[in-house]
């Protein structure tokens, strides 16, 4: 009897699962235990390699933290932005943490996470320049990071702007002080903390030029996991542990 009792415990533990799996989390079909996540690792303060060479920032902590809430490990990889959708497509890395834009043409290709902050395009011009607002850049050259949604943004609406483009917002900023370029587009948030960071002489022109949804970017046909990002995504909210990563990297909650 004794042994028969063990015997039909074991197959209803069996059954129910591992012990430590919540009830309530999703299952995300990730292969090896393992949540990758891409971005460009040069675009402080959401990802950036810091003075001891090591990746880090919002987009980094963030993705650290959903990977954590998976139960599976976390591994942040580096790519160029002009082909970080391919490279999620060619399934290279299940997700981008890397502040991608929620754009109709972007949902056409891939899916997204719910939104996990909310920005704007601004442009940014050095100090003392008399630039007020992108009307006054008609006819001068702007840097923005390739392939992102600022420079689809001013190709079709400010077509009189030579637009340049750069791997990433360092370049563009050492460009704008040595007067290869009048100015650049950037997040507000983002110019914000470079220019501080770098005590760069820079400031803002005009008022937000548009404003973007910025979510976790996944693989069409992978909707397991995508819900299970948005767990996770929620639960973060919920706890403060949102509120504390935010408040680290910019003083405040930019949800």
């Amino acid at each position: 009897m004794i042994k028969i009792a063990i015997a039909t415990a074991s197959l209803t533990l069996g059954l129910l699962g591992p012990a430590h799996v919540h009830a309530d989390t999703p299952d995300h079909g990730l292969k090896n235990q393992t949540l990758s996540f891409a971005m460009t690792g040069a675009y402080p303060p959401f990802s950036f390699v810091n003075e001891r060479g090591e990746l880090t920032g919002f987009d980094i902590e963030i993705g650290n933290e959903v990977a954590k809430r998976l139960d599976v490990k976390a591994q942040p990889l580096t790519t160029a932005w002009d082909g970080i959708i391919a490279g999620l497509m060619a399934d290279r890395y299940d997700t981008i943490i890397g502040s991608m834009a929620i754009t109709p043409q972007r949902l056409e290709a891939i899916d997204f996470s719910e939104p996990y902050y909310r920005d704007g395009a601004q442009l940014f011009v050095k100090q003392g320049s008399g630039l007020q607002s992108i009307e006054d850049l008609k006819g001068k050259t702007i840097g923005v990071t390739l392939g992102t949604t600022f420079e689809d943004w001013l190709r079709q609406n400010v077509p009189e702007v030579e637009v340049r483009t750069y791997k990433g917002d360092p370049q563009i900023i050492m460009d704008v002080m040595t007067g290869r370029l009048s100015g650049f587009v950037t997040t507000r948030l983002t110019g914000l903390m470079a220019i501080k960071e770098r005590n760069a002489p820079m400031e803002m022109a005009g008022d937000l030029l548009y404003q973007e949804e910025v979510g976790i970017a996944i693989r069409k046909g992978r909707p397991e996991l995508q819900q299970a990002i948005n767990t996770a995504l929620q639960d973060m909210r919920d706890d403060g542990t949102y509120t504390q990563i935010s408040e680290k990297y910019f003083g405040t909650d930019i949800r």
